[in-house]
């Protein structure tokens, strides 16, 4: 990082199989299954200038870079 200002990252959706684990103030996203899951995961941080991060625990959130 240059200078002095910092780089704040944000969660800008969570995209999720289970509904279960989510709740919060972001777009949550319910998918029917795993392929569907990546592959609303993959257009939300493509249309979004975003990244993918896989909590491992059947969530994915999306970061903004």
């Amino acid at each position: 990082m240059l200078g002095n200002e910092a780089e704040k990252k944000s969660i800008l959706a969570v995209i999720t199989t289970d509904k279960d684990k989510v709740t919060g103030a972001v777009p949550i996203f319910i998918a029917a299954n795993e392929a569907e899951k990546e592959k609303i995961a993959v257009f939300l941080a493509r249309s979004l200038d975003a990244m993918v991060h896989d909590l491992e625990n059947g969530c994915y959130f999306i970061v903004n870079q």
